[in-house]
């Protein structure tokens, strides 16, 4: 008996080890950037793992240089970052919860077809349909802020169809006959009864989306005109001199600034991560 409970608890140590080397592993990266931004150009290529101190300390110079690079302002990047990240978000919540509410309560061949059209377009890579893509977007004018939302509709709608469905059939049927009994129509049942109890699963939805949409570098680098629009992402990848040079400094600057709203809205949001995944897999 003592053997199995020195085991179990040697067990649950080498794990816990296991775990904190991983976790350090992981955030290793963002320290190195953090402890970067501080630096003098010269000596984050020269000493990049050290402290900045004396001769390598450069303040706040990194982040001004990076915000001012180029005559492009960094908040413009800013803004342009915010509205496709929340207009892409929304419309994938909106569309993709409405979706998926219809495809598991209608039992039908073509609900089938879009569902595992969805599930199917997760597995194809991007880079397969980039550069018709590209063309569609010039076509269709969608090459803007205000419309390359609709593009990452299309792309984020696989993941988030396959986790609402997976929801939507763990909510009993009988809470929207009884709301249909009251009088409820379809559109009042689902924004009344059926949106709000998906609101664990939304908050997963709405993290991970954020995250990718914030982050995301190819896809507005190919459907955006670069002379008028630039994200977060394509700003910090414009910090180049002349001959190519790059100002390190500041690009850790920009890159600290581009991930502490991240982190934090993360960190605020992650316990709903797992309950959203959860609720969702109850039913397959």
């Amino acid at each position: 008996m003592k053997n199995s409970f020195k085991k179990a608890k040697l067990g649950k140590s080498l794990t816990t080890v296991l775990f904190t080397l991983l976790s350090i592993a992981y955030v290793f990266p963002v320290a190195m950037v953090l402890i970067n931004s501080f630096k003098v150009n010269t000596f984050v290529k020269t000493d990049t793992f050290g402290l900045p101190t004396g001769e390598s300390f450069a303040g706040f110079d990194n982040f001004i240089t990076g915000m001012t690079f180029g005559g492009y302002p960094f908040w413009k990047s800013v803004l342009y970052s915010i509205v496709i990240t929340l207009l892409g978000t929304f419309l994938i919540l909106l569309f993709t919860s409405m979706a998926a509410w219809y495809i598991s309560r209608v039992d039908s061949l073509f609900c089938r077809i879009v569902y595992y059209g969805c599930v199917f377009s997760m597995v194809v890579p991007f880079q397969m349909v980039m550069f018709t893509l590209a063309k569609t977007a010039d076509t269709l004018k969608l090459n803007t802020p205000w419309t390359i939302p609709v593009i990452y509709l299309g792309f984020g709608a696989g993941l988030a169809v396959f986790m609402f469905v997976g929801f939507v059939k763990s909510i009993p049927l009988e809470i929207e006959e009884a709301a249909a009994i009251d009088g409820c129509s379809p559109l009042r049942t689902y924004f009344s009864v059926v949106l709000p109890m998906m609101k664990p699963t939304i908050i997963s939805v709405a993290i991970l989306e954020i995250m990718w949409i914030w982050n995301d570098y190819l896809l507005p680098y190919l459907v955006l005109d670069r002379n008028l629009y630039k994200t977060i992402p394509i700003h910090i990848q414009y910090l180049k001199g002349s001959y190519g040079t790059v100002d390190l400094g500041a690009t850790m600057a920009l890159i600290l600034l581009s991930i502490i709203p991240v982190i934090i809205f993360y960190l605020t949001c992650q316990k709903h991560i797992i309950k959203g995944v959860a609720a969702g897999a109850v039913k397959g």
